[in-house]
């Protein structure tokens, strides 16, 4: 069973915090773990862009000269590709990107990831954590203590807005909750900070 270090606020160390297996110690599995990233990407595309094609274009039903005997090439259409104002060769059209990825597979690529994340040591937990008044400085200030930089900041829920609101100036730091955890965003970062209450909800909601 995994062991990691539990901090106050001021970095300094005050517990010791037992991981679950089923969570934090699995077989990382990085073909999912691709495709997972993948399919999260893939699925944030809008699939608007539009272009016309040279049936689209406005204009351009008459031969702009005729056949043969004007020294220019033949054309048949000012709206064919290869003129100004003309239709594009093989016009993108709006299309749905979302691609299919199974809750199993999911859940085994958010566990492959957290488990890197706690062998590699970049998986911080403190006891509590908790602002008086919305104040970057002083979240700032917790994350510094803690040596941290470009952190996923993981929390049980959203109701301490002092927390949030406090690292949402603050460059490379995101917050989340544990129930919407995504393993593009804990890849993206480079620590994962969390809390006693936090690691427990992640352990309620993906074992």
């Amino acid at each position: 069973m995994a062991t990691v270090s539990v901090f106050d606020m001021k970095g300094k160390e005050v517990d010791k915090l037992e991981l679950s297996d089923a969570i934090f110690n699995v077989e990382v599995n990085e073909n999912l773990v691709h495709k997972a990233v993948k399919t999260q990407l893939a699925n944030k595309r809008q699939g608007t862009q539009k272009a016309k094609t040279r049936s689209e274009v406005r204009g351009g039903g008459r031969k702009p000269w005729r056949q043969k005997g004007t020294g220019h090439a033949r054309q048949g259409s000012i709206r064919a590709p290869q003129w100004t104002g003309g239709g594009v060769v093989f016009a993108p059209v709006p299309r749905d990107y979302s691609i299919k990825m199974n809750k199993k597979e999911r859940r085994l690529a958010l566990k492959s990831v957290l488990t890197s994340t706690v062998q590699e040591n970049k998986f911080i937990v403190i006891d509590d954590l908790s602002l008086s008044e919305i104040k970057t400085k002083e979240m700032k200030a917790v994350l510094d203590a803690l040596n941290v930089n470009k952190a996923l900041l993981v929390l049980e829920n959203n109701e301490d807005k002092n927390v949030v609101l406090s690292a949402r100036n603050i460059a490379d730091v995101r917050t989340t909750m544990a129930d919407t955890l995504s393993v593009y965003d804990i890849l993206k970062y480079n620590t994962i900070v969390t809390t006693k209450s936090a690691v427990q909800k992640i352990e309620e909601v993906y074992a």
